[in-house]
């Protein structure tokens, strides 16, 4: 692991990559949808769906393998066999995906099945494979490496490139097959980059030479087995609405599905952060048996990832009458219903998050296999009976109670492994303080005309009467805004004001119970 990096500088990195991948995803996406139009997003989401499923077989057991393991600190050689190991073990992995994706398109009925713009597009999802696998495979070796300062930029790379391509490539008029050749020039550019940067952290006669006797290949294998299952358990989450939506339904339908839920899924954006920062965080404590500490952590952690979603989750209910037809255009607001049907699992969905990442360093990954694999199955049911009699409305409610399993579903697991995430989660607190935020969020949202002044100020203001009333009610301590605020690379000043509110609102808070705490 590379010397000086603290748990809260990589989170950081992993942090302010999210964040600035989310920006060029926001700045871009409304113009991609409205050069594709309904039908060509949703044939486009449809190919990324296909593609993400396909890549858990190439990719996931590599990919979490050489983190996991590039991590341990076992000899002087370890970090280069296993560097060396995995990236044999993804070379042939996805040079097996490719031809095979390949032949598909080729000599298979693709055509029939979707028409014939698609022979094109599974080509140049055969392309993908290989190119995505060695972007991902760099990215994940230089985060087991504890490299996040290099990692998380090239995630960042990434997309620009890929964004700055693909508006060219559409331009031009090559549409979806322009965005899919955008994909592979960034994910290729990144890969090389990626791998010069390994390239001086190993001995490259001990990663391209034959692994000793004694390396455990098996325990490595049976990771990526076990991996892979959950892998494809948690895409199955991800992408069997879409694909029978476009199979069952059709493009334009899926394109307004897909649009929904790529907004519901901001609610995550958080909690996808700590899950990935998690995983290596609490594998020394259940290495060394430290439940009390590991439930500590998981529940304070739940409490604010709970507070947090259910604030962003008040908001975009509020306001998605407004943002979809001025984000997407006018035609997209059909997207709205599906949209707020959404939200309640996708907020159960982000509470879990840091859980399954807790979970998970425990080792043991059948726990998480069997809950997720409820979900997912629970999930397929329910797509499969709601979506040909209610289209996206009916993907919208199968997919939501899909995501709310998962809450359920993992924190029963998590009591199983010894520890409960829900001890401190103050629901009741919490729920006050939503209904006590939702009636300026949802009435500024009626009472002001302009769309684009209501999502100036209503958020604004949602966030201060939250916050206040979260610290009122104790849904969270000053202690612990204060905490925030001190850790945060923000100014002095900044950081000064927010513990002199969180004071203010302790102080009066004291005062109204008698003398406080």
């Amino acid at each position: 692991m590379a010397r000086g990096r603290s748990l809260f500088s990589a989170f950081l990195s992993i942090f302010s990559a999210r964040v600035l991948t989310s920006v060029v995803t926001i700045l871009s996406l409304p113009v991609i949808v409205r050069v594709l139009g309904p039908a060509g997003y949703g044939d486009y989401a449809f190919l990324m769906s296909v593609f993400n499923v396909l890549m858990i077989f190439v990719s996931s057991g590599v990919t979490e393998g050489v983190q996991k393991f590039v991590g341990e600190d076992r000899d002087d050689e370890w970090r280069d066999r296993v560097v060396g190991f995995y990236l044999k073990l993804g070379a042939g992995l996805a040079v097996v995906g490719a031809v095979a994706v390949a032949g598909i398109a080729t000599l298979g009925p693709i055509d029939s099945w979707f028409g014939p713009d698609f022979r094109l597009y599974f080509v140049l999802l055969a392309l993908m494979i290989p190119a995505v696998q060695f972007r991902s495979f760099v990215r994940r070796t230089l985060m087991g490496m504890g490299l996040e300062r290099y990692s998380e930029p090239l995630t960042v790379a990434s997309k620009v490139v890929w964004v700055a391509a693909g508006l060219a490539l559409l331009w031009f008029g090559w549409g979806v097959a322009g965005l899919l050749t955008a994909n592979v020039l960034s994910s290729a550019t990144v890969a090389l980059i990626g791998g010069a940067l390994i390239l001086g952290q190993v001995s490259l006669p001990r990663v391209t030479s034959r692994l000793p006797a004694e390396f455990p290949k098996s325990e490595l294998l049976s990771f990526n087995v076990l991996n892979v299952v959950l892998a494809l358990l948690m895409m199955s989450l991800y992408h069997v609405d879409v694909i029978m939506l476009r199979t069952l339904v059709g493009d334009s339908v899926t394109g307004y599905y897909k649009s929904a839920l790529a907004i519901a899924e901001y609610l995550w954006f958080v909690p996808l952060s700590l899950q990935t920062l998690l995983l290596h965080s609490t594998s020394d404590l259940w290495a060394d048996h430290r439940l009390e500490r590991i439930e500590e952590l998981a529940a304070k952690i739940t409490r604010y990832a709970f507070a947090l979603t259910v604030l962003l989750a008040l908001g975009v209910a509020a306001l998605a009458g407004r943002f979809v037809p001025l984000y997407y255009g006018e035609e997209f607001a059909q997207a709205i219903t599906p949209l707020r049907l959404l939200l309640p699992g996708a907020l159960a969905f982000a509470v879990v998050r840091p859980v399954f990442s807790i979970s998970r360093a425990n080792g043991d990954l059948r726990p998480l296999v069997a809950a997720t694999g409820g979900a997912a199955l629970l999930n397929v049911v329910l797509n499969a009976v709601l979506i040909p009699r209610y289209g996206m409305t009916g993907a919208a409610i199968a997919t939501g109670v899909g995501y709310g399993s998962m809450l359920a579903f993992h924190v029963a697991s998590a009591r199983r492994l010894g520890y409960d995430p829900l001890a401190d989660l103050r629901a009741g607190r919490i729920a006050a303080t939503a209904v006590v935020s939702a009636v300026p969020i949802f009435g500024l949202s009626a009472l002001i005309a302009s769309d684009l002044l209501a999502l100036a100020v209503v958020p604004v203001v949602g966030f201060a009467v939250y916050l206040s009333a979260a610290l009122l009610s104790g849904a969270v301590r000053h202690e612990e805004v204060a905490g925030i605020a001190a850790a945060l690379p923000v100014p002095a000043p900044i950081q000064s004001l927010a513990e002199t509110f969180g004071g203010v609102v302790r102080s009066e808070r004291g005062a109204d119970e008698g003398g406080g705490e």
